[in-house]
């Protein structure tokens, strides 16, 4: 273009590439007339948050939850029916992901034969029951099905929840899930069914994705040429994080704007050839540049890949992050402001096709902040009216459900709807509390200014630059002196020297020089951050009480202690970055990224047997760190093995005698409620015991006196090493939901099995529906069997045929019934499991029809039940005295009524309890199990009745 080409031109110049691009750019998923069969690569969008989860960091922030409030009449069976068929049609709505290496792939499961949807009452809005449901986590290597609860507010007033991965799905693809659900809803109220076009799959998108790669190379050219030497805005983070800062992660702040404020946006848009959304963009980077100071700022974006009519009703993640950068220098008007934000905007368009992750990938570490943190971590967005799950016959209206994370440290948001308005949200812990509800107000009041006034240069714009107020001290000396360890700080100014930090801590055994650098590190900038922290028992002063300066240390003395694990360390950067780090080198600067840290964490959990994940190597970021860390985990299971042996022989001199045996104990499910106290019971017993744990559970379990070993169900290869290691098995490891998996899982388990005991926690289910109301142990089953319970016999008929031959010890079924205990896991089943019916009921103070006596021709209907401490002392009893079969661990049986009451004492309901005819399907049940081959492991201690323990799990759940 010509030197005199105005902005204008330029506009048009822009919009003629990107039509020409579109028009170019060949349509995906192309169609085809064979499918590919098998499993599929993982989008560039999909890998991140797989890495998310490997990296130890899964939590709630990708859970997509999809609520919508109907008036009118509602039939839960036909949303059933409606959601079984919409996830029959959408391959990657019943989507597991796994590895073959380092490399994750995606498959379909076969199409579950029904979803349910449970039906609550809540008399209230219910939010709370909403936020809990949405912020149950998924497991990736399980599937993704999406959940469904009913709230029910009176006879025609329902809060319907979907919840989704986010991996699964984004807001193109609620849309079609909208539609397609309602006319499915139709149909089955109809009783009629419903030919809608086959749609397209979303791993066709991933494969052509992936065979695509190539053709990106021109587009990454301009994001290596576009983000030289960029860098992420430094945030002012909090110098503690808050006390409830795992509770309450994120913080969000929202503020209604004048009813001008929007409309005069508008109209600055249209004036500067910009949409609102571009608008929104600028007056985010304003109030980014009056919060950091900084001329130089990059903002993401979300973009789509939903392109040309192969795409359409295409269900998956197809959204990327845009990095816009833009030049703030010379205290432009926000007018002009805008248009810089204009042209830097339709320049990341025009590339929009090149994945986020990928060019983050080919910057490396130059793009990192000093943290460690990627470039992206302030995003900008313009939210319309929200989606709501328009049923027929129903009035509905889209309910917000709150989960309470944020997936970038701050984003600025305009509400474009009925009721406009302004959105700051925050994580807590990147951005201090107060600054970030300043911030938020001053983003209103910068809207409001600039919609009055567009040509207001940015140093006269509301907000003002972060800062903590230092005296004339050091930043690092006031970040020091914020750490709750540190008792005194001082640093200097350097003299033709490094800069040196000197600090005293409260008590021995705090945090090490290098912890304390990593924790300058991750607040300062480069420059900030001094050369080594010196830790003195006393900080010398003058006769006046100022630091004497003479007197400090040129030199850290004495020299930190080498780690005994450093050279290990060491040797696992360098065969995975390919050259040898010094023992401070950064990770990132190295050439690290997200997967790299992944596999370093797998390589150090491998060879040092101590717990580590992906983020960790993220967070200390150079060998001395990873090495402190790693001792510091050790010596935390050493403590945890010598308070084990201490309270091992204080037991075993008041407790009968137990025979001894030496040998390893493999756990399977350690992380599991059962699984818990079954490592409890272990290691209160003194028994050496290897837990089976997915990477990111290990810290779970590690801190236990446990050695961890990684693996799971599907990773059969590594269960038939995890058994040749153990002289003992305890399987108590379950996915509830893929029988396949589990009866595959046991095949190499036993296969690998040679000696020593075997213990399978299974279930009463694997008896069936037995005619008779008294069930001996070992009766035969009689149909029909859940999946689950048919899951659990094919597992014990293999187990019990191998036991004994080929030198394999004593094989032993426990078939347990509900378990409670305290513990997160038993908490939720008896929320939300068999006796969620009950328990939901009571805890809104709703009735409670229970079967009357005789009712369906029995006399009895409740739940068998015991204790997990009981069942687990069961368990490892089997160890030392197989029962050579199957054997019931039951503390006792509990009718419907009498748990009623109990729920209804310990809530503090007012719930009527009536009696009828009818056997709801979640209370038909009434049999009573004989528990005699494990009574004595089974005779309840102090503490385990059936009050006490459903006190135990009910009282921390009143508080939340």
């Amino acid at each position: 273009m010509a030197a005199t080409d105005t902005p204008a031109d330029l506009q048009q110049e822009l919009l003629r590439r990107a039509r020409a691009r579109a028009a170019a750019r060949p349509a995906t998923p192309a169609p085809a007339q064979e499918r590919a069969a098998g499993p599929a690569p993982l989008t560039h969008a999909q890998r991140r948050m797989w890495l998310m989860e490997r990296l130890g960091q899964s939590s709630a922030q990708y859970s997509v939850p999809f609520a919508t409030r109907l008036t009118g009449p509602f039939d839960p069976d036909a949303l059933s029916t409606a959601l079984t068929e919409l996830v029959r049609r959408h391959e990657i709505l019943r989507t597991r992901y796994g590895h073959d290496g380092d490399e994750p792939y995606q498959e379909p499961l076969p199409a579950p034969e029904a979803i349910a949807v449970p039906v609550v009452d809540a008399p209230d809005d219910g939010a709370r029951l909403l936020t809990e449901e949405a912020r149950r986590p998924f497991d990736l290597a399980d599937g993704t099905v999406p959940r469904a609860l009913v709230l029910r507010h009176g006879p025609q007033d329902h809060t319907v929840l979907l919840t989704f991965h986010h991996i699964a799905i984004d807001g193109g693809s609620l849309e079609t899930v909208a539609g397609e659900l309602a006319a499915l809803y139709q149909a089955a109220v109809d009783g009629r069914p419903l030919a809608l076009p086959e749609p397209p799959q979303y791993a066709d998108f991933a494969r052509r994705e992936h065979t695509d790669a190539a053709r990106l190379e021109d587009g990454l050219g301009h994001w290596m040429r576009r983000l030289d030497g960029a860098t992420a805005p430094r945030l002012p983070r909090p110098a503690v994080l808050p006390a409830d800062v795992t509770e309450h992660p994120a913080a969000t702040r929202s503020t209604a704007l004048g009813e001008d404020v929007l409309p005069a946006l508008r109209e600055l848009g249209r004036q500067r050839r910009a949409t609102v959304f571009t608008v929104g963009l600028a007056a985010a980077f304003a109030a980014l540049h009056r919060l950091t100071g900084e001329l130089d700022l990059v903002i993401g974006c979300a973009a789509t890949h939903r392109e040309g009519p192969a795409m359409r009703g295409l269900v998956g993640l197809c959204v990327n992050t845009l990095p816009v950068r833009v030049d703030l220098s010379g205290d432009p008007g926000f007018a002009t402001l805008v248009e810089r934000v204009r042209d830097a905007l339709l320049a990341a368009q025009e590339h929009r096709e090149v994945p986020f992750d990928l060019i983050l990938e080919r910057l490396g570490a130059a793009v990192r902040g000093d943290d460690g943190t990627g470039l992206v971590r302030v995003t900008s967005d313009v939210v319309g009216t929200p989606t709501a799950l328009c049923l027929p016959g129903l009035a509905a209206r889209a309910v917000d459900v709150a989960v309470g994370e944020a997936k970038f440290d701050l984003t600025f948001g305009l509400f474009d709807t009925e009721a406009p308005a302004s959105l700051v949200q925050f994580g807590r812990a990147a951005l201090d509390e107060v600054t970030g509800r300043a911030l938020a107000a001053s983003f209103t009041e910068l809207l409001t200014a600039v919609a009055t006034d567009p040509e207001l240069p940015l140093s006269a714009l509301p907000g003002s630059p972060a800062g903590q107020v230092t005296d004339g001290r050091h930043p690092a000396e006031v970040r020091l002196l914020a750490h709750p360890e540190v008792a005194e700080a001082h640093v200097p100014d350097p003299v033709g020297g490094p800069l040196l930090a000197y600090a005293v801590l409260r008590r021995t055994g705090g945090p090490s020089p290098v912890q304390l650098r990593t924790h300058l590190r991750g607040a300062l900038g480069r420059a900030l951050v001094p050369a080594a922290v010196i830790l003195l028992d006393a900080m010398p002063r003058t006769a006046d009480g100022s630091v004497d300066t003479a007197k400090l240390p040129s030199a850290p003395v004495p020299a930190p202690p080498r780690s005994p694990r450093l050279d290990a360390v060491m040797e696992a950067f360098t065969g995975l970055l390919g050259q040898r780090p010094s023992p401070d080198d950064d990770f990132f600067a190295l050439g690290g990224h997200s997967l790299a840290a992944v596999q370093l964490a797998e390589r150090l959990r491998s060879a040092l047997t101590l717990p580590l994940v992906g983020l960790d190597i993220m967070q200390t970021r150079t060998p001395r760190a990873v090495a402190e860390l790693l001792d510091a985990r050790a010596a935390e299971r050493a403590s945890a093995v010598a308070a084990s042996a201490a309270a091992s022989a204080s037991a075993t001199a008041s407790a009968r005698p137990r025979r001894a045996r030496e040998g390893t104990v493999l756990v399977t499910g350690g992380t599991g409620g059962v699984g818990a106290f079954v490592l409890r019971e272990l290691a209160a017993q003194g028994r050496p015991v290897l837990a089976l744990a997915r990477p990111e559970s290990a810290h779970l379990v590690g801190g236990q006196g446990v050695e961890v070993i990684e693996g799971d169900l599907t990773d059969l290869d590594g269960l038939r090493a995890a058994v040749e290691g153990a002289d003992a098995v305890i399987h108590a490891a379950c996915t509830f939901t893929r029988p396949e998996v589990d009866v595959a899982a046991m095949e190499a388990m036993v296969d690998a099995w040679r000696g020593g005991p075997f213990v399978f926690v299974s279930s009463v289910d694997a008896y069936g529906r037995p005619q008779a109301a008294q069930v001996a142990e070992e009766s035969a089953a009689q149909a029909p069997l859940s999946s689950y319970g048919q899951a659990k016999l094919d597992c014990e008929r293999h187990l019990l045929s191998a036991a004994g031959t080929e030198g394999r010890g004593g094989a032993s079924a426990v078939r347990s019934p509900i378990v409670w205990g305290a513990h997160d896991r038993l908490r939720d089943q008896l929320r939300w499991g068999a006796t969620g019916l009950l328990y939901q009921a009571a805890l809104v103070g709703h009735p409670i029809g229970l079967p009357a006596s005789g009712a369906g021709g029995h006399d009895w209907y409740g739940a068998p039940w015991v204790h997990a401490a009981a069942l687990a002392r069961a368990v490892v009893s089997c160890l030392d005295a197989p029962v050579h079969g199957v054997a019931n661990a039951v503390s006792g049986h509990v009718a419907w009524s009498d748990l009623t009451a109990e729920l209804v004492t310990l809530l503090g309901s007012d719930s009527a309890v009536t009696f009828d005819d009818e056997v709801h399907r979640d209370l038909d049940h009434r049999w009573h199990y004989r528990a005699d081959r494990l009574a004595r492991a089974l005779r309840p201690a102090p503490g385990e009745d059936l009050h006490s323990v459903l006190a135990e799990m009910i009282e921390p759940m009143s508080h939340r």
